[in-house]
């Protein structure tokens, strides 16, 4: 490979500028036929974090039922009875399997059913509450740590929530009297909140008109509501036996965490005369499940939907049936000019890399880095066999495997090609500046974690909902950072996909991945870059980064404290007013 000089100064202001100035770029809501007639068992998102504001401990965030109204009475939604919803964390790749389950049911009584109102005087219909319990063996048993944890109700409006004629409550309030300290040293929430994912759904699902080529982006999830399971645990509680208590480096493996959420039904319902309730029964069903946002939602067929809701990770990683659509993946279409790029114009800016280096192809059926597998070039990397198998090469024809394919189903190991081209030398398969280690090669689909990553302040002037491309960034671009290929701290580490915060702009994040933005982070430039020049900050380059769909945060601020989502809109309230 040809060597490349130090960034030039002025390219790397511009870039510097254009992050800084603030230019940045749905997760599963009703993303499945099946799912989408059971709202109530509707994993819409899930977050990992360390806790800004407790950093030794790991907040959980699983989101269901999608885009509830605020005003969607009088039968208002809550969590539904007779659905196991469960957080399950994988922690030891050494052992198939979650390692640690937490499990939530809940249960619902009407307080005065002789109203048609969900709140009047101080008494509340549908008043839900919970018992979560929790398995530390995988699931062979699990102990109550909560029961009759309270829910708050669905924030109906002021004379429902605030008024005499109601509970004569402060809403905040329900929500603090809410936060329950369980028997096993979790900080719980259950209960209503305004869904913080944020994301312009009419402009995506529109043939991907997202920005709008004409009118102005929405978000599409302003001023809806979901019902949250937060959980906040001590970093002591999800390390794997045998982990040190202090991590050895920022990127210590031993501290890395995969986390997704599910919701399982009876396999038999039986529905009865007169208004009763139906029987449930038979043995329990996955209906739902969610790890990486947006996979079921953009990355797997609809014909395929269903099937995918039905596997844990661990099947879906020994099922390779679902492989191709990481390997060869449907946007990726629409990133490429050879092929129906021109058919989508708000991806105008979002092109793939076809001549990398002038050598490498990662168009759809192209064979990216395959033709390197078995030569010298790769030996002593994670492309070499003899090291990783053959999950990162695995034949022609299928170039998002050493990218797309790892980011969604093992992490990304610290180790080479996976580091930052900082230090390289022009040689994308050399040991660079590390940048991520989430590696967890247990199972599919799932959020991974590294917890041994610092927090980077939500008020620090370098946060940014880029997340991992803005570390990136900072890595290849900065002086404080680029001037050495060692391991240290650059903001924004902690963001996704290592992990997910609230702020994270998650759309962007992975419409720059399909879009090869990890790809030439580690050095595989785009086209535009001639191989040997000293600049590889390339329009192509620019282009990606700048990229934005129009809606870059939330409707409503995020708390600073547990738990960290805001409160759900109101019945009767507008952003108006």
């Amino acid at each position: 490979m040809k060597r490349f000089r130090p960034l030039r100064s002025a390219a790397l202001s511009l870039l510097l500028a254009l992050l800084a100035s603030g230019v940045l770029l749905a997760s599963s809501h009703r993303e499945a036929p099946l799912i989408a007639n059971d709202p109530l068992a509707d994993n819409t998102d899930v977050y990992a974090f360390r806790s800004p504001d407790d950093p030794n401990t790991i907040t959980i965030i699983a989101n269901y039922i999608p885009a509830e109204l605020p005003h969607g009475g009088p039968n208002y939604y809550t969590f539904g009875e007779n659905i196991r919803y469960e957080i399950h964390i994988d922690n030891d790749a050494s052992i198939p399997g979650d390692e640690i389950i937490y499990r939530f049911t809940f249960k619902k009584v009407n307080e005065d059913p002789t109203t048609f109102f969900n709140i009047r005087l101080g008494q509340q219909n549908l008043k839900t509450t919970y018992t979560m319990e929790r398995s530390l063996n995988g699931g062979e048993s699990f102990e109550t740590l909560i029961a009759d944890g309270m829910v708050p109700p669905p924030n109906i409006g002021p004379r429902s929530i605030e008024s005499g004629a109601g509970l004569g409550a402060v809403y905040e309030d329900l929500i603090e009297e809410a936060i329950t300290m369980s028997g096993g040293g979790e900080r719980v929430y259950c209960g209503p909140a305004d869904d913080p994912f944020f994301v312009d759904l009419g402009g995506i699902f529109d043939l991907g008109n997202a920005p709008r080529q004409n009118g102005n982006p929405r978000d599409g999830l302003g001023e809806y509501n979901v019902h949250s399971i937060v959980i906040q645990v001590p970093i002591s509680t999800l390390l794997k036996d045998g982990a040190p208590a202090q991590p050895e480096s920022i990127l210590d493996p031993n501290y890395v965490i995969g986390v997704w959420a599910s919701a399982s039904r009876r396999a038999v319902r039986t529905l009865n005369d007169g208004g009763a309730a139906p029987d449930d029964s038979g043995g329990w069903v996955q209906v739902s499940r969610l790890g990486m946002p947006l996979t079921n939602e953009a990355v797997i067929p609809i014909g395929m939907k269903d099937y995918w809701n039905s596997l844990t990770p661990y099947e879906e990683l020994a099922d390779t049936l679902l492989d191709k659509y990481f390997y060869n993946p449907e946007l990726a279409l629409y990133m490429d000019d050879d092929l129906f790029g021109g058919a989508v114009p708000a991806f105008a800016a979002l092109r793939i890399q076809r001549n990398s280096l002038q050598s490498f192809d990662f168009g759809n059926g192209q064979d990216g880095l395959y033709g390197l597998k078995g030569s010298a070039a790769v030996a002593g990397t994670a492309l070499d066999d003899a090291i990783f198998g053959t999950l990162l090469l695995p034949g022609p024809g299928q170039p998002r495997s050493a990218d797309l394919w790892p980011i969604f189903h093992t992490g990304v190991p610290n180790f080479p090609p996976y580091q930052l081209a900082t230090g390289k030398n022009g040689n994308p398969l050399a040991a660079g500046k590390p940048f991520v280690n989430n590696f967890l090669p247990n199972g599919g689909d799932m959020l991974r974690l590294n917890m041994a990553v610092p927090v980077t302040g939500r008020n620090d002037p370098a946060f940014s909902p880029a997340g991992l491309i803005q570390a990136a960034v900072l890595g290849l671009t900065d002086p404080a950072y680029n001037a050495t290929a060692d391991l240290e701290f650059i903001p924004n580490m902690d963001g996704f996909p290592n992990g997910r915060r609230l702020e994270d702009d998650v759309t962007q994040i992975e419409l720059q991945a399909v879009a090869g933005a990890a790809l030439a982070a580690i050095g595989l430039w785009y086209d535009d870059y001639t191989a040997g020049s000293p600049n590889p900050v390339t329009q192509d380059l620019l282009d990606v980064l700048t990229y934005t769909t129009g809606v870059t945060k939330n409707d409503k601020a995020f708390k600073d404290s547990f738990p960290y989502l805001a409160a759900p809109w109101s019945g009767t309230e507008t952003d108006e007013e």
